[in-house]
């Protein structure tokens, strides 16, 4: 391949790099295939980086235009372990004679080595011990306890299972596959069995998560489809997974994040009732219909909540509205949309009270501004062509939409709770089903706990290991909210070091 030919395609691989990162996101690749894309251009960018490289040494120009250096070489923590290497030179002799040279300073360069997990037998001894002089008895310590009786795994080689399949999205076929390259034949089954037990064993702390979140003032709502395969039919059926969801961290709240995922059966409303019994505050969501027999006098379970739409939704819908039709109105919906972001931008972060002052001044005119546009363009319109669908949907919202102008605390949009769906949906992809509804539930249990763990910046793997261990000791339930992610303080033992 010519040398200029070689230029042209590099050059084109960095114009469809740069156009992933910085271009137009299409609204039908999800952050995963967006992902994915990078990934594929950036290994194949390096490839061509690297043969460039040996073009050079091979024609002798290597030295004479050498690559641009990478700064992206990651971060490497100060607690991992450190094998220093020495390179001494192959004599210390001064090469005039003067003899022995002596240390005037040294280079040193860090490079992450890689390690695959490391496997070990725990061999648990008892020794007994009698006495010489008498036949009294025979003293031994007591078993440790352990979350399978009898069983084959410890508690950390439960947590790493768990890991696998509900935060790294590896289904249980595939991580038996990977032990048995180590060896270690492991049956998909049995596999299957350590989570269920463990999600047994886990389900009262999940309980008790979900109890705190709904002694808060507001929350999020949403849901997405769990596929669940039906023995009965021979295919699957569709079941969902409702996550409810505390997030106070863009106004300081003192509350720790948390979330919880029910499986249900259905999407009807009556599931989300059930899931909130307890709840009384403000629901922030999207308009699905579902949600709105818990805005009645009669709801069960509670008072009447008050909700808070979503303004990310209506951007949404009004952009799918201008991409494919190019509508001004469309377009002077999101122009107008845009301008409440970028003072949720400006004030992200403050205090609760500081973003209702900001937004009452700067956001509640120019909202009210766009209830005037929306009933003039709805008059311009029929109601029935897609863009008065679109339209009508946001005036059928709106009070709800502007509750975020009386109550700092509140979000311009439901993106928290979206943001904590997509591992679902990932998870969702690579498994393709539930096998039972019972899968469903124990799926919800163990990803409740896992991405609580992330929101509060705690390792997941170190978390279950000793949520599981605790439990295995008898941990008593009075004081279950010991084992709640956020006060929970894991064994500093680094994962995958041998002691």
């Amino acid at each position: 391949m010519a040398l200029e030919e070689f230029g042209r395609r590099q050059e084109v691989l960095v114009r469809e790099l740069r156009n992933l990162l910085h271009g137009k996101r299409s609204e039908k690749l999800t952050p995963d295939e967006r992902q994915l894309s990078f990934e594929d251009l950036e290994i194949r960018l390096a490839d061509s980086e690297e043969e460039g490289k040996d073009r050079a040494a091979r024609t002798g120009a290597g030295e004479a235009r050498r690559s641009p250096a990478r700064r992206n070489i990651g971060n490497l923590p100060e607690g991992l372990p450190r094998i220093e290497q020495v390179i001494e030179p192959e004599s210390l002799e001064c090469p005039c004679g003067c003899g022995r040279m002596h240390k005037i300073g040294e280079d040193r360069s860090e490079r992450l080595d890689i390690i695959p997990a490391q496997l070990r037998v725990i061999v648990t001894i008892r020794p007994k011990y009698g006495c010489r002089s008498c036949t009294d008895g025979v003293r031994q310590a007591p078993a440790s306890p352990h979350l399978i009786v009898g069983g084959l795994p410890t508690e950390g080689a439960i947590a790493h299972v768990l890991v696998g399949k509900y935060a790294d999205h590896c289904p249980l076929y595939r991580l038996s596959q990977i032990l048995a390259r180590s060896g270690i034949d492991i049956d998909r089954s049995t596999l299957a069995g350590w989570v269920g037990k463990a999600a047994f064993h886990l389900a009262p702390v999940v309980e008790r998560l979900a109890e705190h979140l709904k002694t808060s003032s507001k929350l999020f709502m949403d849901e997405t489809t769990a596929p669940v395969l039906d023995p009965g039919r021979g295919r699957t059926k569709t079941g969902y997974l409702w996550a409810l969801a505390r997030d106070d961290r863009s106004w300081g709240g003192a509350d720790p994040p948390g979330v919880v995922y029910r499986y249900a059966p259905g999407r009807s409303g009556e599931y989300g009732e059930t899931f909130l019994e307890g709840f009384n505050g403000i629901l922030q969501i999207d308009g699905y219909a579902g949600y709105n027999r818990l805005a009645k006098p009669g709801r069960k379970g509670g008072k009447p909540v008050r909700f808070a739409y979503c303004w990310a939704h209506c951007r949404r819908k009004l952009r799918e509205i201008f991409e494919r039709d190019g509508s001004e109105i469309a377009a002077e919906g999101l122009r107008r949309i845009a301008l409440f972001y970028a003072i949720e931008a400006e004030i992200r972060g403050l205090a609760a009270e500081h973003r209702l002052t900001a937004r009452q001044a700067r956001t509640a005119p120019l909202v009210a501004d766009f209830g005037v546009w929306l009933k003039m363009s709805q008059r311009r319109i029929s109601a029935k062509s897609r863009l008065g669908e679109k339209l009508g949907y946001i005036a059928r919202h709106w009070a709800g939409l502007q509750t975020f102008l009386t109550d700092g605390r509140v979000e311009i949009d439901s993106n928290p709770v979206e943001n904590l769906i997509r591992p679902l949906a990932l998870n969702r992809k690579n498994a393709l089903f539930a096998g039972h509804d019972e899968g469903g539930k124990a799926w919800g249990i163990i990803a409740s706990l896992i991405a609580t763990a992330k929101l509060n910046n705690i390792e997941p793997y170190a978390y279950l290991k000793a949520t599981l261990e605790a439990i295995a000791k008898g941990h008593p339930q009075s004081r279950i909210d010991e084992l709640l992610p956020w006060n929970m303080m894991p064994s500093a033992e680094p994962l995958g070091r041998i002691t």
